[in-house]
C-alpha cells in the first residue's frame, strides 16, 4: 500500500470535515489509522484548527444539540460520550452548562409518559423505580428525574 503524503492527508480530512463536524481525536484517530507519522499528525491537525476545519467547541455544541434533541440524553451520559472524545473538560462545561434544566425536563418528560405505560409493576413504588433506572440509564440526573416524575403523576 502506497503511503498518504502530509498533502493528501490534509485534503482526505479537510473534505469529511467540510461535510460534517468532528473533533480532533477523531481526525488523529484516522490519520493513526492510515499510519502517518506522529510529526506529519501534529502539522496536519495544527493546519486543520488554524484554517477551522476542525473546533472542538463548535463540535461540543453540535453533538450535545444532538445528542439531548434526537437521542434523548440527559447530562451524564452526553458528559461520557464527550469524554470519551476526549474534548477537554472546561469546554464541556462550557457546553453542558448552555443546555438548561427545563430542556432536559422537556426532553425526559415524554419519555416517562412512553415508558409509563409500557412498564408493568405491582405497585406505584415498583413503578416509579423502574421510571428512575430507566432515566438514569439515559443519563438524567435525580432532580430532573424527580421533577419530571412529579409532574408526571400530577397528570394521570
Amino acid at each position: 500500500m502506497k503511503e498518504m503524503t502530509e498533502q493528501e492527508a490534509f485534503t482526505r480530512l479537510s473534505a469529511q470535515c467540510a461535510q460534517a463536524e468532528h473533533c480532533q481525536h477523531e481526525m488523529v484517530e484516522k490519520m493513526r489509522r492510515w499510519g502517518i507519522a506522529d510529526d506529519v499528525q501534529a502539522r496536519v491537525m495544527a493546519r486543520l484548527v488554524g484554517e477551522r476545519y476542525v473546533d472542538d467547541e463548535r463540535y461540543a455544541r453540535a453533538f450535545v444539540k444532538d445528542k439531548v434533541k434526537y437521542n434523548k440524553w440527559g447530562r451524564r451520559k452526553v458528559e461520557q460520550a464527550l469524554w470519551l472524545k476526549h474534548i477537554d473538560s472546561d469546554i464541556q462545561q462550557r457546553v453542558l452548562d448552555e443546555i438548561s434544566t427545563d430542556d432536559y425536563v422537556q426532553v425526559l418528560r415524554p419519555l416517562l409518559q412512553q415508558k409509563r405505560k409500557t412498564t408493568k409493576a405491582a405497585s406505584p413504588y415498583e413503578l416509579n423505580q423502574k421510571l428512575i433506572r430507566f432515566a438514569l440509564g439515559r443519563g438524567f440526573g435525580f432532580d430532573v428525574i424527580r421533577e419530571c416524575l412529579d409532574g408526571v403523576e400530577e397528570e394521570r
